[in-house]
């Protein structure tokens, strides 16, 4: 990597399909995977993908004795195709041919891809091929494409081909080939006048329409005649041929422009209408690139920091923010979409919205809050279909789905193949009712940060309340211990979904999902003195609130049970955990390295991880990584629990040598919690989470589609974690712990109505107020709180 470019010097065939991912380009409306635009999918190397933000489709497949139905986001047209052929000769194939040189880049400044290749064929022919691409962030229905191609040593005739693509599956996941995979219907296409042609599909069950119009041109200097093209067009496919006659020395420039639309859109008369229509409206890939730059400079304004002496971390954790601002940007204003844990980048988890929105939504928040409100309105939006599935199963309230698409019902699957052993199993993991709190606790942050009370009184409360209600209706009183209890669920370890050799799923009190209820009902009640009487009373009404309610909601914030491992200060994951066996880590790690899946490992060789204590990512720690020590003593206290602040080292040290590591999060968890008491240690896990998609650690899953929650978790850990940010009792703290490998550290933040600039050292901190709506902020630095005034700079010693 080298400053804002993430470069490739060298042509490795075997890297390729990671590359694709990590050189994706995207708008936060639709992403096209870095493939190269003379190839076809293949199982090897190669897999065009283009993915559209909420382009869901379901399919029923037969697996495993049983009819099965799946919702995936959809790979559509394939607009990229563009390739060239000598005379009766076979198409341009990069496999085919000797590289002499190679190099890509990802230009991250620019959001561009780049590439340029030098090659020699079967002929001894040598020509150098230079491509630039683009997914334009200025306008989300556009893309464009340039190629020069310059003969070496030749000169001679030459066919161009320039297409559009739709005889299109999914198929860019091993495991998933056993499924149903064609999601799209050819419509029509053909040519739309002399240098554009059109492609028009639709989705075979949610009946999306897409249609793209492709313009292309060819340039040669000295200019010759005008360059004349013939169709070929079947059903699903349409391409343009054009016969060229090059010069040695000559470069012979191609610019291919794409517009696409879809029956989502807003403002369009008709998909096919409006893309031929405004394709005539484009100008060059010149005049596109110039305002898709400036586009990403206004982003990358909010969102950019810098980080003195580490430039490899400063690197990587832009590549993230670029990544994300691709998945979710100010064009998903609108759109009614989430945030794909596989961001739009790849088929993995089948374009599922999880519950990485817990680790997305502390950057947004305080750079590009207006996304992260929008992006709660998806949850909102979703409401009716979490209150049916709540109902459904028994209780009251909201009960959101673990994996979420595009109407909000539970997509988990219900069996899936374990790739290690060849089996298909049971999956019991939508038994993770802890996303509710997690969608709670994101209202709330948003809330803290923004002090957007509209939101909250209309949107935020609805959403708390009825999730409340969902809580405090799933725990059960224990008569006996006079206390209340949740029972068949699971934690966010996801290994344990049941108890050895029981035949009933899930577990009972896991303690984070269970000290989690007991926070959303907190914030419930603490709503009840924040909203005007009005309002609670419209939302009383419309959510049959009543006073016995808000009395069990008071008994269950004070009696929920939390489960320890005997007489110890350690918090057990959940109830009899104790009761499992040690896990030999050693003889495994040996094999199989530390980020490792134990469960597919285990399942392979007849055995069961249900029955030790391993856990595959943080859960009990996700409580000290969501909260500062003062409020999870207070919870604990309120619930009658003595639990102390060096009781919380203790719990950090258990499960950190019971953890496989075998999620992108787990290491993000890890060094947040280890940032304040082992910097070393610290820093190490937050390399190793920094480096996962970059370096793919987990062996294959990048090429599947990169880790949004990941990527955010790294730069919120830098933003927050390091800096010792949060906002409490509405202030603003602050208590930087900067590791030793990161001497400065600067950036700003949005906060409240205010842009913040913020220089961090070893042992200083500088804030400027810089100008904003509101006139003053309140900052809270070593235990003080000052007033900030609008303009003012105030320099602090922190002595980390």
């Amino acid at each position: 990597m080298y400053d804002w470019k993430h470069v490739y010097d060298s042509w490795v065939p075997e890297e390729q399909p990671l590359r694709e991912a990590l050189c994706t380009l995207g708008n936060g409306y639709f992403a096209t995977r870095g493939a190269f635009e003379e190839v076809n999918a293949d199982e090897k190397y190669h897999y065009p993908g283009t993915y559209l933000a909420g382009g869901y489709n379901r399919l029923v497949s037969e697996v495993a004795g049983r009819k099965v139905e799946n919702e995936d986001l959809v790979n559509w047209p394939n607009w990229l195709p563009l390739t060239f052929r000598h005379k009766a000769e076979e198409w341009f194939d990069v496999n085919q041919v000797e590289v002499i040189s190679f190099r890509q880049e990802l230009d991250m400044r620019q959001g561009l891809f780049e590439r340029k290749v030098r090659f020699r064929d079967s002929s001894d022919r040598e020509s150098i091929l230079y491509s630039r691409r683009l997914v334009s962030m200025a306008d989300p229905h556009v893309a464009a494409i340039e190629w020069e191609l310059t003969p070496q040593n030749w000169s001679g005739e030459i066919e161009i081909k320039s297409a559009l693509d739709g005889q299109i599956i999914n198929n860019g996941v091993a495991r998933y080939r056993d499924y149903e995979s064609k999601h799209l219907e050819p419509l029509q296409q053909g040519q739309h006048n002399s240098d554009t042609i059109y492609l028009e599909v639709q989705t075979v069950q949610s009946n999306i329409l897409m249609a793209q119009a492709a313009r292309t041109r060819v340039y040669m200097e000295p200019k010759g005649e005008e360059v004349q093209s013939t169709l070929q067009s079947e059903k699903g496919y349409v391409a343009q041929c054009f016969v060229i006659n090059c010069q040695q020395n000559r470069p012979l420039r191609v610019e291919k422009m794409v517009q696409l639309h879809t029956s989502r859109d807003r403002a369009i008369s008709e998909p096919l209408l409006d893309a031929c229509t405004n394709i005539e409206r484009q100008g060059s890939f010149a005049h596109l690139l110039v305002k898709h730059r400036l586009a990403w400079q206004r982003l990358w304004n909010r969102t950019d920091f810098e980080i003195a002496c580490n430039s490899k971390a400063h690197e990587v954790l832009r590549l993230h923010v670029f990544h994300l601002l691709q998945t979710v940007s100010p064009n998903t204003i609108g759109l009614d979409v989430g945030v794909p844990a596989r961001g739009l980048h790849g088929e993995a988890y089948r374009g599922h919205i999880f519950w990485d929105e817990l680790f997305i939504f502390p950057f947004l928040n305080l750079h590009l809050p207006e996304l992260t409100r929008e992006l709660l309105f998806y949850r909102f939006r979703r409401l009716r279909e979490a209150r049916f599935a709540a109902a459904q199963a028994g209780y009251r309230g909201a009960m959101f789905p673990w994996q979420s698409g595009s109407n909000g019902r539970e997509e988990t699957q219900a069996v899936h193949l374990n790739p290690k052993s060849g089996n298909w199993l049971e999956d019991n993991t939508y038994l993770q009712r802890h996303i509710n709190a997690a969608i709670a606790y994101n209202v709330w942050q948003y809330y803290q940060t923004t002090d957007d009370m509209d939101f909250l009184a209309f949107v935020g409360a609805e959403m708390i309340f009825d999730i409340a209600l969902f809580w405090s209706t799933i725990a059960e009183l224990n008569t006996k211990t006079d206390r209340f209890e949740i029972h068949r669920v699971v934690g966010p370890d996801e290994y344990h979904a049941d108890y050895p050799g029981s035949e009933d799923p899930g577990l009972s009190n896991n303690a984070y999902t269970n000290v989690m209820a007991v926070w959303v009902i907190h914030r419930a009640l603490q709503l009840l003195d924040m909203i005007d009487d009005s309002r609670l009373e419209e939302l009383f009404q419309k959510l049959s609130i009543s006073e016995p309610d808000i009395a069990r909601w008071r008994d269950v914030s004070t009696k929920m049970f939390v489960p320890f491992i005997g007489q110890s200060n350690i918090i057990a994951q959940f109830e009899g955990y104790e009761q499992l066996k040690e896990f030999p880590w050693e003889e495994y790690k040996e094999k199989h390295g530390e980020s490792m899946r134990l469960d597919r490992i285990l399942e392979s060789e007849g055995d069961n991880v249900n029955r030790y204590k391993a856990s595959k990512q943080a859960d009990v720690l996700m409580l000290f990584y969501l909260f500062s020590s003062e409020e999870l003593l207070h919870l604990f206290n309120q619930l009658g629990y003595t639990f102390m602040p060096d009781h919380i080292l203790e719990n950090i040290a258990y499960y950190e040598e019971r953890t496989s590591h075998g999620s992108t999060l787990s290491k993000i968890v890890h060094a947040w919690v280890l940032a304040r008491s082992d910097r070393r240690r610290s820093w190490k896990n937050f390399e190793m989470a920094l480096m996962s998609d970059v370096e793919d650690v987990q062996g294959g899953t990048t090429p599947e589609g990169i880790h949004t929650g990941a990527m955010a978790g790294t730069v919120d850990l830098v933003q927050r974690g390091f800096t010792g940010l949060e906002i409490r009792d509405n202030v603003l703290w602050f208590s930087p712990v900067l590791p030793e490998e990161i001497g400065c550290l600067n950036f700003q933040l949005r906060y409240r109505s205010h842009w913040l600039s913020l220089q961090f050292t070893h042992n200083k901190m500088v804030v400027i107020n810089d100008k904003g709506w509101a006139k003053e902020v309140q900052i809270g630095v070593n235990g003080t709180v000052y007033t900030i005034k609008t303009g003012e700079k105030r320099e602090f010693n922190t002595n980390s």
